[in-house]
């Protein structure tokens, strides 16, 4: 787990506007879920026998006695608050969502133990264009970040009956390899074999590969719909890649699949997966609604946008305000309150605490502010300003501060940073 530091962040909100934005354009609201669920929540959505239920879930006991976990994905517990508050039933909604997750896992490039993630989730709509627009969005993201390089892979699951069927042969196959399979394999065997195809152990490639293929098995329903989805892509000019062997690592996903994957962050190069999990809304409870989405690794995206050059303004007042003379702190922040009020978004720091003048200039300088505002002893019996560009050769101006809002309508260096 890490701390985000005030030079890192504004990186972050620049990727946290641009999503927001983007789900606003396709219509998608945001919801806020908490931290913390209870426990069976994520067991019976994401599977029991799952590596993240099993070996990565931060799971404690509180004070009543009850089991509850930090969430490892924001998923589940949307669904939850949906069929808790009435909002999916003979609706469509279209979510989006942003914040923590955890999992204890191994950290590397990309992933840690508290880690951020962006997600959106469509309700209420069974066809695959709901599907299609899903990864336009993801597709707007990627340009709209500046981020090079990501290729789409796409499978479908088929329905839960067709994967039941695919369940039974793939374990045929593999049990008559079995002396091929590692340990996580074989212990996998009978209690979740599609996740068997994700192994990314090199000495078991060559047996996967040569497995059957779930694209055998699918009902003609999900294969329609599959059909229809890659049709809808062409269209629209989204390059994809068929991978037969993407599984997806949470129990509740059917029919289609999806993962933006890159080969810039080491052996875990997924930044976005997402797909279609029609039953998992009835599975906890409620009506059965189809149901799709996606979710997104907010520092695999952060590292992929600095290596590709992205920046992001850093944060800086558009006018440091300093007060040289005794007893002038209440004059000074009253003129700084009136330049708030005068214009929304304009950003001015105050001196604080005092000290020299020259120190005070030294951390107007430092704060990349446009201009400084010294108000000194004279300039405060007088009632005017001293007016000093800190960016460019300028000589300093002297006006009356009645006048000074008229003066920064004039300033370049103030309206460009508030357009």
């Amino acid at each position: 787990m890490h701390d985000i530091l005030p030079q890192d962040s504004p990186v972050w909100q620049l990727l946290e506007s641009d999503f927001r934005d983007l789900a606003h354009q396709y219509g998608y609201a945001e919801i806020r879920m908490p931290l913390v669920e209870k426990t069976e929540l994520f067991v019976r959505t994401i599977g029991e026998i799952t590596d993240i239920v099993e070996k990565e879930m931060y799971t404690f006991e509180d004070l009543n006695g009850d089991q509850l976990t930090l969430r490892p994905e924001g998923t589940a517990g949307c669904v939850r608050a949906c069929i808790e508050h009435g909002l999916i039933h003979n609706q469509v909604q279209r979510l989006w969502y942003c914040g923590p997750m955890f999992r204890h896992e191994r950290p590397q490039k990309g992933r840690y133990r508290q880690f951020f993630q962006v997600g959106a989730e469509a309700y209420g709509m069974a066809g695959p264009d709901v599907d299609a627009e899903l990864i336009l969005m993801t597709a707007r993201l990627w340009k709209k970040l500046g981020i090079q390089g990501l290729q789409l892979q796409l499978n479908s699951l088929g329905s839960l009956e067709a994967r039941a069927r695919y369940r039974d042969i793939l374990v045929e196959y593999m049990t008559a390899h079995i002396e091929q399979l590692d340990a996580d394999s074989q212990r996998r065997l009978h209690s979740n074999p599609l996740r068997i195809l994700d192994s990314k152990n090199p000495a078991m490639q060559a047996l996967i590969s040569e497995a059957p293929q779930l694209s055998d098995s699918l009902d003609d329903e999900s294969a329609q719909h599959f059909a229809d989805l890659l049709e809808l892509l062409d269209k629209a000019g989204v390059a994809y890649t068929i991978n037969p062997r993407l599984v997806r690592g949470l129990d509740y996903y059917e029919k289609t699949v999806f993962e933006w994957v890159s080969d810039r962050l080491g052996s875990q190069g997924t930044v976005c997966a997402g797909g279609r999990y029609d039953g998992l809304i009835q599975h906890l409870g409620g009506r059965p609604v189809p149901a799709a989405g996606f979710a997104m690794g907010m520092e695999r995206l952060l590292s992929l946008m600095v290596e590709d050059g992205v920046q992001a303004t850093a944060f800086s007042p558009h006018i440091y305000l300093v007060i040289a003379g005794d007893g002038l702190a209440s004059q000074g922040l009253a003129l700084a309150e009136s330049l708030r009020d005068w214009r929304s978004g304009l950003r001015v720091m105050v001196s604080c605490s005092g000290g020299s003048f020259k120190s005070q200039m030294k951390r107007a300088d430092k704060s990349h502010a446009a201009l400084a505002l010294i108000l000194g002893e004279d300039e405060a019996q007088c009632g005017n300003i001293v007016v000093k560009f800190l960016r460019r050769e300028k000589p300093q101006e002297t006006i009356s501060q009645t006048a000074l809002t008229d003066y920064l309508e004039n300033i370049d260096e103030i309206q460009r940073k508030l357009s």
